[in-house]
């Protein structure tokens, strides 16, 4: 590891405490003068150190850059050391989605992560773009690659994703001291706060030819923190939203790790669940958050709209609607919007 990513891991943990030059020089065993060169480095990076005569260094408490030193301070044990392979967290990429893929294609082991602060070619579902600028979001993706799973089984990552990213930013906007609570999804897999889409998500697999078994999936979310400097665009300002309305010092890692914990924590117990009829919890969440039930909505499918009624979320995940001439139909998959 670099000497700066070392130093800023020692100060990410000691955040808003000053770190004399000479006890960091022998905590990192380097020079006092790769300690200066290191700080340069990290403040050319944007890292707001602060430096004070007879004190040393201090990283702001005010500092919202992610970092991966950031994300793993608010990491637990458990999910760094059983489910985490490796952690990448880069400034900009194209796609987290497409580099995790090329690393798949590589080679690259389950629970290998990658995490950046913005994306020149994000991806949505049905070929769209994901809006993803610089400084106001967080966009990740996570390499996984279970034994045994079939593509329709895989599928229940979309489902997983969703619930731990309501679990996030419940806690985020908690521990914010926010009015606002309680993220809600709009079936099949994006989620609103405060009835704005804060939460795009995007699963990608790759499948054995021979067997037809998954041979990995690429889970890919999308998080917008903050609204963007001048606003959303126009095609999405009027359904889009931010998780905060004030920047909050750390906020971008804690939520990121908050994700991969709960993410992990559901993952995992899928892997393990026993074909006994007990539902794994993130089912229930997931019926209880599903705001598109009870209300009218168009299907939308094949270039064309069909409106119908939401009926319920079953324990597949599937959405139960009902059309205007009484028919039904569960759907596995596809989009919905709500009709005003």
């Amino acid at each position: 590891m670099a000497t700066k990513d070392e130093l800023l891991a020692l100060l990410e943990m000691k955040r808003g405490v000053y770190v004399s030059g000479e006890e960091i020089a022998s905590s990192l065993a380097v020079s006092r003068a790769a300690v200066w060169k290191a700080v340069e480095a990290l403040r050319r990076e944007g890292y707001p150190i602060e430096a004070v005569r007879h004190k040393g260094y201090c990283l702001s408490e005010e500092s919202d850059l992610i970092s991966k030193a950031g994300i793993l301070k608010y990491l637990s044990e458990d999910s760094k050391t059983k489910s985490l392979v490796s952690l990448d967290v880069e400034q900009e990429v194209t796609s987290t989605n497409d580099i995790l893929k090329e690393k798949a294609a590589a080679g690259a082991p389950d629970g290998t992560v990658i995490v950046a602060s913005a994306q020149t070619a994000g991806k949505g579902r049905a070929g769209r773009s994901f809006y993803s600028p610089d400084d106001s979001g967080v966009y990740l993706s996570i390499l996984l690659r279970p034994e045994g799973f079939t593509a329709e089984r895989a599928a229940r990552f979309t489902t997983m994703a969703a619930i731990a990213a309501c679990h996030a930013i419940d806690e985020l906007t908690e521990s914010a001291d926010m009015d606002v609570h309680g993220a809600q999804i709009k079936w099949v897999n994006d989620v609103y706060l405060a009835g704005k889409k804060v939460v795009g998500i995007l699963t990608e697999a790759g499948l054995d030819l021979e067997s037809g078994a998954l041979d990995y999936a690429v889970l890919g979310i999308g998080f917008n923190v903050y609204e963007p400097e001048g606003g959303f665009p126009e095609e999405i300002r009027e359904r889009a939203g931010a998780i905060l309305t004030e920047r909050t010092g750390g906020a971008k890692n804690r939520l990121i790790a908050a994700f991969i914990r709960q993410f992990i924590c559901y993952y995992r117990e899928e892997i393990e669940r026993k074909d006994d009829g007990q539902l794994p919890a993130y089912v229930h969440a997931y019926q209880e958050r599903c705001f598109v039930v009870g209300r009218e909505i168009d299907v939308i499918a094949g270039g064309q709209s069909r409106p119908a009624r939401a009926l319920s979320v079953d324990d597949d995940c599937r959405l139960l609607v009902e059309y205007g001439d009484g028919t039904r139909e569960t759907l596995a998959s596809g989009e919905v919007s709500i009709r005003v």
